[in-house]
């Protein structure tokens, strides 16, 4: 149609006017072209609601995934002797996490925190109305947000395996999960004072994989180091796990599910910024635990005569853990470098831990507290919004927080009710003196 415009102007113009004439015709195109994608309409409110909703559950289901990935890393890192305990700490750990985060934990950490300290002691309540102008669906975000308390709680069941009461582990994890994570998550997520600092933890490599990495380390340190783990000269001695196919495949559904930890935080989905946020959020959490894994492998190769599989399998998770505080603004080779460093530092933390005779038996405190230190702190370099030092002021206040806070709720029960198995039900094994039941009864002896 152009060209017969052009050849039936011809006869009527001369050359100059003929590229006058041209030069118009592209230009009303262009302009044309301008007005309408101008006059497109957006998103309407409506659909980003449903969009926003959307994201927050899908992403809660990869999230929820998690808890069956930390019940196969742990039933595979215990002896058999101890699997079925592992099984049913990592359901029921779930399931209390969930009854208290709505009786109290959610609107303690979100309602009416206004720049302080905490929220309000209620019950959630969900409103099954449509109020666009929140962005999506109450019951939505409450639930994404309840499958973050529920990770936090399945770090610690990790750490203490093999020696501890699932009754009094249980009672702390209801403290933990309806007190003492929303309190410290309200400082941040609710809007509370850290929020007003400036301090940044997008998907929470501090708020929620320290804190469970703190209430650990207080549990292991009051809880003492199982029975052989180190000989009566200080050498940590290696007890190895039942299943390294297992423990692999936890790893892998951990990896899975960090894209619903990191995508699921962006909380939007509503427009073509949100949507390829959410891309970038899920290379770079990739490309982390990629980083932790080959890290750890060249570097375990080259300091000791074999590649440590432990320490790779743990390098994956830390260079998630790493990657989780700001995985939106590093470049594709920095979240690399993030989750290579997150992994070495784990790897050598799982050593640190052996030198001061604590006992991990997933080494989740090196994986989620000693990474998640790093990965906060190098916020400040991919992030120019961040600042070291509120970036820093963060990790001390979240560390000394929960860690006082994990010791004194140990210590108390501890001291009311006991949290360590005797010496004999620890050499049996606690699925029978537990449960009365075996995880493999075909393979385990009878007599």
């Amino acid at each position: 149609m152009l060209n017969k415009l052009i050849h039936s102007l011809l006869p009527a113009l001369g050359r100059n006017a003929l590229k006058l004439s041209i030069f118009s015709i592209v230009l009303a195109f262009s302009f044309s072209a301008f007005a309408q994608e101008e006059a497109a309409p957006a998103v309407s409110g409506e659909v980003a609601y449903i969009l926003n909703t959307f994201l927050f559950l899908v992403c809660g289901f990869l999230v929820m995934f998690m808890a069956a990935g930390f019940c196969m890393l742990e039933a595979g890192q215990v002896r058999s002797k101890n699997t079925a305990v592992i099984c049913l700490k990592n359901i029921g750990l779930f399931s209390i996490a969930g009854i208290m985060y709505y009786l109290i934990g959610y609107n303690l950490m979100y309602d009416g925190v206004d720049g302080g300290y905490l929220g309000s002691f209620s019950m959630f309540d969900r409103s099954s109305e449509v109020d666009i102008e929140t962005g999506y669906a109450a019951a939505s975000d409450w639930y994404f947000q309840m499958v973050f308390v529920a990770t936090t709680a399945s770090i610690v069941s990790g750490a203490l395996a093999e020696r501890i009461l699932i009754w009094p582990f249980f009672l702390f994890i209801a403290l933990l999960t309806g007190f003492v994570y929303p309190i410290a998550g309200s400082w941040q997520w609710g809007g509370g004072w850290l929020s007003e600092m400036g301090f940044s933890d997008f998907a929470g490599s501090t708020l929620v994989h320290s804190v469970g990495g703190w209430a650990a380390l207080a549990g292991a340190i009051l809880l003492g180091a199982r029975e052989g783990k180190f000989t009566p000269d200080g050498t940590a001695q290696t007890l190895p796990g039942c299943s390294l196919p297992m423990t692999t495949l936890g790893v892998f559904i951990l990896w899975l599910g960090w894209f619903g930890f990191n995508g699921g935080s962006q909380l939007a989905l509503g427009s073509g910024a949100d949507a390829t946020a959410v891309a970038d959020i899920f290379v770079n959490t990739n490309l982390a635990a990629a980083g932790g894994v080959v890290a750890c492998m060249i570097v375990s190769k080259l300091t000791n005569s074999h590649t440590n599989i432990a320490a790779t399998l743990n390098g994956a998770i830390a260079g998630l853990v790493a990657i989780t505080a700001e995985p939106l603004t590093p470049s594709m080779g920095q979240a690399i470098i993030i989750g290579a460093i997150g992994g070495i530092i784990c790897m050598y933390g799982m050593k640190l831990m052996d030198l001061l005779k604590i006992d991990d038996v997933v080494m989740a405190i090196p994986a989620h507290l000693f990474a998640g230190i790093w990965g906060t702190l190098v916020v400040a370099w991919t992030n120019p919004d961040a600042s070291l030092f509120v970036q820093f002021i963060g990790v001390i206040s979240y560390g000394a927080f929960t860690l006082i806070a994990s010791l004194i709720l140990w210590f108390v029960i501890k001291s009311v009710i006991g949290i360590r198995a005797s010496k004999d039900d620890e050499e049996y094994g606690l699925d029978m003196s537990e449960l009365g039941t075996m995880s493999y009864p075909d393979f385990t002896n009878k007599k």
